[in-house]
């Protein structure tokens, strides 16, 4: 079936039953059941090839061969690895592309102001840092207003220092927001820092999660940070030495 939609008064953000989407007979997402709840930053995990890429693609309505139920927000938005901006359009009407009554360039240029590229609007793709350009695909995912936001690796190709200066703007987006967030990542670090809940995909479903009940802004160098990290490596499959558990 394909993803349906629902409005904002359904008690979930986001409810999948049963999902499958197989390729040449070989299912990547077997039967997978997951809840978003509304304004809850969630985390995914798992190892390349996992099904984390589809996931996202299926909620985003990118993805409809499917069998199961998925029921997502018809306000959503999505955010790729690559920021994917015309490059024969400045960069205000990148943020507009794609929507089916363009709301003008003032709204463009609110979104600019608030991901802090409120004097780029008129700049051509092509001139815009790797940063920059990020923060450019954040905008046009912001004018969409939506109640679910999708990011698929939005950092991975950034810099460490462009990096962490991208997760806080995320992470304050969503707290003015107040949006549902859905990262796919495959940083662990990035995800606790982040997250409200962190899950790990594998074997085609939710093979483990977990709350990420820390204070914010989060220390990770604090030893229940530190333990979470070691845990979500152990169910990656990354085994964590003795020393390094105990810094």
């Amino acid at each position: 079936m394909a993803t349906d939609l629902h409005g904002q008064l359904s008690p979930a953000a986001v409810r999948v039953e049963a999902l499958t989407r197989a390729f040449n007979g070989r299912p990547v997402i077997d039967k997978l059941d997951l809840t978003l709840r509304p304004g809850e930053f969630t985390a995914l995990l798992g190892r390349s090839g996992c099904g984390k890429s589809t996931l996202l693609r299926v909620l985003a309505g990118l993805d409809r061969e499917i069998e199961g139920t998925v029921l997502v927000p018809k306000k959503r938005a999505v955010a790729f690895q690559s920021p994917r901006l015309m490059p024969w359009k400045r960069v205000w009407r990148n943020v507009l592309l794609g929507l089916p009554d363009s709301p003008g360039r003032a709204v463009a240029e609110t979104a600019l102001e608030e991901v802090g590229l409120g004097d780029r609007s008129d700049a051509w793709p092509k001139t815009l840092s790797g940063g920059e350009a990020q923060r450019a695909s954040l905008a046009r995912a912001l004018v969409r207003e939506p109640d679910l936001l999708l990011l698929d690796e939005p950092f991975g190709a950034l810099d460490a220092l462009t990096r962490i200066k991208a997760q806080q703007l995320v992470a304050e987006l969503w707290q003015r927001r107040g949006c549902a967030v859905l990262l796919v990542t495959h940083d662990v670090e990035e995800a606790l820092l982040l997250a409200d809940r962190a899950l790990v995909m594998r074997d085609g479903v939710i093979a483990y999660e977990t709350p990420v009940d820390l204070p914010r802004p989060r220390d990770v160098g604090d030893p229940p940070f530190t333990a979470l990290r070691t845990r979500l490596l152990s169910e990656l499959g990354v085994d964590v030495p003795m020393t390094a558990k105990a810094v």
